[in-house]
């Protein structure tokens, strides 16, 4: 067995174990979702009443929410690391708020309860950038690794047409300086690329995981976008997109900590790294 194997097998076999900090994560995961139907029980109330517990429940049982939930559970128990994961979730957190207000607020999607937007779908998000987080380092340890011409000839079809696709959505919305916002940073992302392969496996992993979210999401008219797609195209891709961004957010704040954490008379770092 060559040494380069070898390390793959031993990084693919750290990112399934099942530590202490697994745990954690998946501690708070629950309490997260047992707070949310607590806060907002009538929420969950109509969900439940669409069930009929008397006859066979099971053919009206949510089977696909069940099914995202704990493939999402099971990921982010894998090879948790709290300080990696800690940022992960920070990220997240403020994206997805920032990508519901955009959404929300320029109409390109709308919830049944008509907030604008809805504070108990922002957790959704630090949960689904840490399932994807491992689904990249998973995928990132089995694959092999190249950078060659090939790889930069599909960023750039894959990146090009997503930007022709959220162009063409979001052109509605051209008069709200938000929609202009968020298509400079798209744009400024897609042609500063630090590691191209990284950023093509991470848009891919999260638009693979976005599909079945989108799809139980419009499905179940919990969210509807002005086409009326169940789900549209652009919806599914951008959750690979936001993915990517949530990605180079982690990597410039990792390198702004790099840069100013306190240093001893060595020079050498003292304070550990994200």
């Amino acid at each position: 067995m060559t040494t380069e194997n070898s390390n793959s097998l031993n990084t693919t076999s750290r990112l399934l174990c099942f530590n202490r900090a697994s745990m954690f994560l998946l501690s708070a995961f629950l309490a997260t979702i047992v707070l949310i139907i607590y806060i907002w029980w009538p929420l969950a109330e109509e969900v439940l009443s669409y069930i009929d517990w008397s006859g066979p429940w099971w053919l009206y049982f949510d089977w696909l929410l069940v099914g995202i939930f704990l493939f999402m559970s099971v990921l982010i128990v894998l090879g948790a690391d709290l300080r990696r994961d800690l940022l992960t979730i920070a990220v997240g957190a403020a994206g997805g708020l920032v990508i519901e207000s955009w959404g929300t607020q320029t109409s390109i999607w709308s919830y049944y309860t008509a907030e604008r937007p809805p504070l108990w779908i922002i957790p959704a998000w630090p949960i689904a950038s840490l399932a994807i987080d491992r689904m990249v380092r998973l995928l990132d340890s089995l694959l092999p690794h190249k950078n060659g011409k090939g790889i930069r000839v599909v960023y750039w079809f894959t990146f090009s047409a997503f930007l022709m696709i959220m162009l063409q959505f979001v052109s509605p919305t051209f008069d709200k300086s938000f929609t202009w916002l968020a298509s400079i940073l798209c744009i400024s992302l897609v042609f500063t690329p630090t590691d191209h392969p990284k950023a093509l496996l991470t848009f891919l992993a999260g638009a693979a995981l976005g599909y079945f979210l989108e799809l139980w999401g419009t499905t179940r008219q919990c969210w509807t976008y002005y086409t009326l797609e169940t789900p549209p195209v652009f919806a599914v891709l951008a959750h690979g997109m936001a993915s990517v961004s949530f990605w180079r957010s982690g990597l410039y704040i990792n390198s702004l900590w790099r840069r100013f954490v306190i240093r001893n008379p060595r020079g050498e770092n003292v304070l550990p790294q994200i």
